[in-house]
Order: structure tokens, then C-alpha cells, then sequence
């Protein structure tokens, strides 16, 4: 049959032939175009849509999805009304229990702790560190906690400490309020009825990062108490290797420099930890935040340490958090467990 040339611009029958062989030797090349061959993002939020995958920035991450990777808000939609139930926990928590005792473990304004305490003396002490993405928080957040711990009879110290912003984008100078608070705390525990030779140590979040800073400090070279000052701690989706952490959006108000880097990294500081760990995550958080806790607990497995790891079923960042109020939420059951303290 005769070729049909058409000078309107459709293609001939020849050249229509041409065509898909240029494009069958294209394909054979691998050479399609980068549309039809783009990987898509995977590391998402529930309801974002995927796009092509950028360069790789960390694992598998591009620079979008480790952003999303370590900004909890996204992945946990509930969050506003977590936050009204934790307002009221604390108000019911603080009309049983009266306001606790506000003592100066530092010179400047904000380095204070609030100490709820039981009708027992010498009642052993669980020294908080509240999250917030190192941006936020405060002491007056773990009221609705209070009240598991004196029930039980232990203090509750909470600690306040300032936030990244306040000190410039120094996670240094928080690290070393929350130590200079434990320390503290050992050394005046019997003037408010605790036993120093009973103090842990329990954080959430951004909280569980400065805990496990905490568990793995030099406690005699550099603050002057035992190495063992700390019993027991307990971290719930923290942060324990901030090389991931310092390429995401966090270093836009973090200073991660090299020194940060290595001193508050505590899985590269094992060597240190002399106390058995409490380590969690729930199902619902971001990738990384389950990664980095189950990598930790695997490293002081892997140290000969003592870990118990748990995961909530279901729960994201937020809803973990709430469990420390109760005696049968997967992290209450536990703290009072480690502490030796009876359960309900």
C-alpha cells in the first residue's frame, strides 16, 4: 500500500514507524524521560500528596520528607484537642493537689522547678523534662502528671529551662540547665522529703532528647555527684543521634555545630549510661521519630544495657504523652514499674 504524505503536518505511516523504534531503542537505553521513571516521595504525612522524589538528603529522605520527618504536627491532626484535654488534666490535677513548690536551681529567672510531693518521707523522685520541640513548654505542663507520682509516693520534679530561642539557638546551654537541675535536686532532695539516692528521670519529645542527655552525662567529672545519681530514665520519642535532626528544618532556630553534634548525641555517649532506660514510641509518629527511638533502644542493647522498649499501638506523638498520667497507660505502668513504686 502506498505511503500517505500529508502536508498538513500529520505524520506519515513511515514516519509513524520511525518513531516508535526511536522510542523501543530509547526505552532499551533506559532513557525514557524522567517523568515516566521519577520515584515518588513515601515519607509523608497522612492527606499530603507525593511528589517526585528530590536528591537524597538523608537515607532515603529528601530535604521535603525529612522536614516532615521531624515536625510532629502534621502526622497527628488531633493535636489542638490533645492539648484542651491536657489543660484540663492539669487544672483537675492542681485543684486535688494544691500548687507545687517552686524552688531556684540556678541563678536566672526561669531555672526553677516545680515539686509535687506525697505525704511520704524520703519518698524516692522523678525528675521531668517537658518537650515542645526545644522551642516551647514548661514546667507548669506536667501538672496533669502529679498527680500518678504522689499517688504513688514519689515527687514529681518538673523542670523549667529556657528555650532554643531564648538562648540563640543554644541546645548546649539547655542541656546543662537540665543537668545543673538534676544535681541540684540530689543535693536538696532531704529538704523536701525525697531520697537523693532515689532520683530518675523521665522526658517527651524534645524532653526525651535532653533526658537521654542527661542518662549519659559525666555526673562526677563534670557536676559533681555520683556517676550513678540517676536510678533509672525513661524516653518517649526523643531524639538520641541529631545528624538527621540538623538537616531537616530545625536547624532554621537550632544551632547544630559540631560540638552539639557530638556532646548532645546521646547514642555516641553509651559508655556513660549507668542506669536502665525506658525507651518508646508510638505507631502513629513519623518515621524518624520511630526510628530513632528504636535504633537507641537497640544501641544499649547492643552496649549490654539495660532497655526496655516499648511501642503504643495507634498513638501518635501527642496521645504517647498523655499515658504518663495514668497507671495503666503504656508509659505510667512502666515509670512506676522501673521506680519500684506499686501499681494500681
Amino acid at each position: 500500500m502506498q505511503d500517505i504524505d500529508r502536508k498538513d503536518g500529520a505524520l506519515s505511516r513511515r514516519a509513524l514507524f520511525g518513531g516508535a523504534a526511536a522510542l523501543g531503542a530509547v526505552a532499551a537505553m533506559g532513557t525514557l524521560p524522567a517523568l515516566a521513571q521519577a520515584k515518588m516521595q513515601t515519607y509523608l504525612p497522612p492527606g499530603v500528596t507525593p511528589k517526585p522524589k528530590g536528591p537524597a538528603v538523608f537515607m532515603d529522605y529528601d530535604q521535603d520528607e525529612i522536614n516532615y520527618a521531624y515536625d510532629q504536627a502534621p502526622w497527628a491532626p488531633n493535636q489542638a484537642e490533645i492539648s484542651k484535654r491536657g489543660a484540663q488534666r492539669s487544672e483537675i490535677a492542681l485543684a486535688r493537689l494544691g500548687k507545687p513548690k517552686r524552688l531556684s536551681y540556678g541563678p536566672t529567672e526561669i531555672e526553677k522547678v516545680d515539686i509535687y510531693s506525697p505525704r511520704q518521707t524520703n519518698a524516692p523522685i522523678n525528675v521531668f523534662i517537658h518537650g515542645g520541640a526545644w522551642r516551647s513548654g514548661s514546667a507548669a505542663g506536667a501538672a496533669g502528671q502529679a498527680e500518678l507520682f504522689v499517688d504513688h509516693g514519689a515527687h514529681l520534679v518538673a523542670v523549667d529551662f529556657n528555650n532554643v530561642i531564648e538562648t540563640k539557638g543554644s541546645l548546649l546551654v539547655m542541656a546543662d540547665q537540665v543537668r545543673r537541675a538534676i544535681a541540684w535536686t540530689y543535693k536538696n532532695a532531704a529538704s523536701f522529703g525525697g531520697d537523693p539516692n532515689r532520683i530518675y528521670v523521665s522526658g517527651s519529645s524534645s524532653g526525651a532528647h535532653l533526658a537521654g542527655v542527661a542518662l549519659t552525662t559525666d555526673w562526677q567529672k563534670d557536676y559533681g555527684v555520683p556517676a550513678n545519681v540517676l536510678k533509672g530514665g525513661c524516653c518517649a520519642s526523643g531524639m538520641y543521634e541529631l545528624h538527621p535532626v540538623s538537616i531537616s528544618a530545625r536547624a532554621s532556630y537550632a544551632n547544630f555545630d559540631k560540638e552539639t553534634l557530638e556532646k548532645l548525641s546521646s547514642q555516641r555517649h553509651l559508655d556513660k549510661l549507668n542506669a536502665p532506660v525506658i525507651v518508646y514510641h508510638g505507631t502513629a509518629e513519623t518515621p524518624e521519630f520511630q526510628r530513632q527511638n528504636r535504633d537507641f533502644a537497640a544501641a544499649v542493647k547492643a552496649a549490654g544495657k539495660p532497655v526496655e522498649f516499648l511501642v503504643g499501638q495507634g498513638y501518635n506523638h501527642f496521645e504517647g504523652f498523655e499515658t504518663y498520667s495514668s497507671p495503666y497507660g503504656i508509659l505510667g505502668r512502666a515509670v512506676l514499674n522501673q521506680m519500684k513504686l506499686k501499681t494500681a
